[in-house]
Parts: structure tokens; sequence; C-alpha cells
């Protein structure tokens, strides 16, 4: 799924254009007990109510591609033959109509998923989406359609006490301390399935959400999906850094990083500017053209692209702002007995030299202060 596949699906979650007819769900405890059973229409819900439950599903479609929301690729095997894809059609199909499967897959979140301390709340709705046609040149009419898309949508909130507050009670016209019980959170994570892939289903696919891009909750991918959980932006990050200062040697230098930083901050600029629709990606072959251009011998660019390969995969292409943290630039000294921050954009002020066999750094001091208070070098 693209950006604007993504976005046109979440449009339907606003209150004018939603079609969604039944919300269901379950409330687990920290036990793994099922408390309560949901099983309400939406259109007979107060308003507000029915904006807040679209509110948490619509969060299963937010956040940044490769990050918060992750593709999931069945296998061929799978799809023809598998208990966990079997599942997720049969919800599908039966438009979460059918209780035994809405339970069947209630029982598989539960074994699978660890909330850790926290009770939670499973949601799930089906909707039919009529897609309208669009035509070559980008132009869409409403009135025209050529396919429904039928997905099912899923989403996890944590549940937690809620705080005392002081509220004015108007029937005796003074105030009292209230408590506002279970709380439902935000969602932690979720789903849609299939895939909408050039604006039909793809029953090979599945989009996955997260909350906390380094807390993906592998658990539950593997046990809803039953595939090699992917590695999140953090762990990415973790074995680029690996991967690059193994295979470089002395020549991951700090010029390296800096060009490595300033390459990554343009790439993810310029597809910003762009508005393009599929998500930024950079593959081995990329990331060594930026190390040859550093001057690092082409046998030290080929040991980094073969373990690349080996850790990510031999045609991946990975996010690059997952491999780069482009919003900042800090460097460490002697395991953190000095740090150096400086704007992202000005990492490149940067130097070192070598005095006395010793090597040293070299930051500008115009305009220096210490703690706030202007001090002169």
């Amino acid at each position: 799924m693209n950006k604007k596949e993504i976005s046109e699906l979440r449009r339907r979650f606003s209150p004018d254009k939603n079609s969604i007819g039944h919300i269901y769900g379950c409330y687990v405890n920290t036990k793994k007990e099922i408390i309560a059973y949901l099983d309400e229409s939406l259109a007979a819900m107060p308003p507000e109510e029915a904006e807040k439950y679209l509110g948490f599903l619509k969060k299963a479609l937010s956040g940044t591609q490769g990050k918060n929301l992750i593709d999931i690729v069945f296998s061929t095997q799978q799809v023809a033959d598998s208990p966990e894809h079997k599942l997720l059609m049969s919800l599908r199909e039966s438009e979460l109509k059918d209780p035994a499967v809405r339970q069947a897959f209630y029982d598989k979140v539960i074994e699978s998923l660890d909330m850790d301390d926290s009770n939670y709340l499973v949601l799930l709705a089906h909707d039919a989406y009529d897609v309208p046609f669009k035509a070559k040149d980008g132009l869409t009419f409403d009135q025209v359609s050529d396919t429904m898309f039928h997905y099912v949508v899923c989403c996890v909130c944590p549940v937690k006490e809620g705080k005392a507050a002081l509220g004015f009670y108007s029937a005796q016209n003074e105030f009292h301390s209230y408590g506002t019980n279970q709380v439902v959170g935000q969602p932690e994570l979720g789903f849609v399935f299939p895939a909408f892939d050039d604006r039909a289903a793809n029953i090979y696919n599945a989009l996955f959400y997260t909350r906390k891009p380094d807390q993906i909750h592998q658990e539950l991918i593997d046990g809803i999906f039953h595939v090699e959980p992917p590695m999140s932006a953090a762990e990415q990050r973790e074995t680029f850094e690996t991967v690059l200062s193994e295979s470089l040697g002395d020549a991951c230098t700090l010029q390296l990083a800096q060009n490595l930083h300033e390459w990554v901050r343009d790439k993810v600029e310029e597809h910003k500017e762009a508005r393009e629709e599929e998500p930024l990606t950079v593959t081995a072959d990329d990331l060594g053209a930026v190390l040859l251009d550093s001057q690092v011998p082409e046998a030290q660019v080929q040991a980094f692209s073969a373990r690349f390969a080996e850790s990510f995969g031999a045609s991946a292409a990975v996010n690059p702002a997952n491999l780069v943290n482009t919003g900042k630039f800090e460097l460490e000294v002697g395991d953190g007995a000095a740090k150096v921050s400086l704007d992202p954009e000005q990492g490149g002020l940067l130097e070192t030299t070598e005095m006395g066999g010793r090597k040293y750094l070299l930051v500008p001091a115009e305009g220096l202060s210490v703690n706030g208070l202007p001090v002169q070098a």
C-alpha cells in the first residue's frame, strides 16, 4: 500500500463517510481472561461515542510507512492452505457476523499477545468500500465504481485506571471529586486485511500498525500471521551500524558519517517535496555508492554489501530514515565522557585534527555559551 491508498482508506473512518455498521470486540484482563464482549451497532451509539470508536480504528492506518506501518507478506503456500490465512479470510468473508470465527480470532490474539501488566480492548470492524473509478489522468468519479473492497480492521487498545478529578455537579451547584474508572487508551497495535493495493484487495498482504516503532509486538505478528517478524526501526538502525562498523573498520570515519547523514537527509527531503506515493527505500547498491564517493576502498565496500545482504536480505530495500537518525547529529567521546550535539543541518561543521600524536575534534566557537551563559572561548 502506498501513501495515497492509505489516506484513501483513512478517510473512510470520518463520520460523514463511514459505512461500518457494527463494532465487535472483547475486553481482556492481565490473566488473559475475557471480561466482556462488545457487539454494538455503530448507528445506535451516541455520535460522540461512535466517533471515538472510529478514531481508534483509524489509528491502525496512521504513522510512517516502514516504522509504524509495516507490510506483512504471506507466502503462496500460506494463501493456498494455512490456518492463519484461512482465519483472516473467514473474518472477512463472514463480515465478522460469525461468532465462532470471531472467538477463534480473539483466542489467537490472547494466546499470542503480551501487553505486560495492562488490560486491553480488542476492536474489530468490517467495511465494504465501493471504490470510485479513477481515470488514467488521475480524475476520480465518485458515482462510477467497478470494485467493492471488503476488508477487516483491528486494533488493540490498553485499558488503564483513570485518575480521579474534580468536577462540577450542576444539580448541587457544587464541585466534587469523581473517578473515571477504566479508561481506553490509544491503540498500541492493529492491522488491516487484506491490503488495498492498486485500489483493490491483495490477499497476499496485510498492513500492520505499531504505535512504538521499537516495539512491534513480534509475538503477535508470529501468532496471527505466522510470518517471520520484520526488524523494527530500532533493530534496523542497530544492525546497519554494526554492519557498517565491522565491515569498514578504520574506514568508518567522521567524514563518512557526515556524508551518510547528509545524503539520507537530502533523500528524505526530496521524497517529501516530490510527494511520492510509494515509500522511500534504498538498497545496498545505493549505500555502496555513497561509501565509494566517501573514498572508502572498494574491497571494504564489497564487504559492506555482502554483510548488508546477509543481514537485511539479498535484494532488500529499506527506509533510509530507519538506518540514519536525520533528526539529530550527536557525537560521543570516551564512553559518554563528553557529548557534542549539533543541529542536523550543521553536521558538516565538525572537523578532526591531530596534534602531538592525538586526535582532536574541532568545533566552531562563534557565539559560545555554557548552560545558556554567553562566554568567550
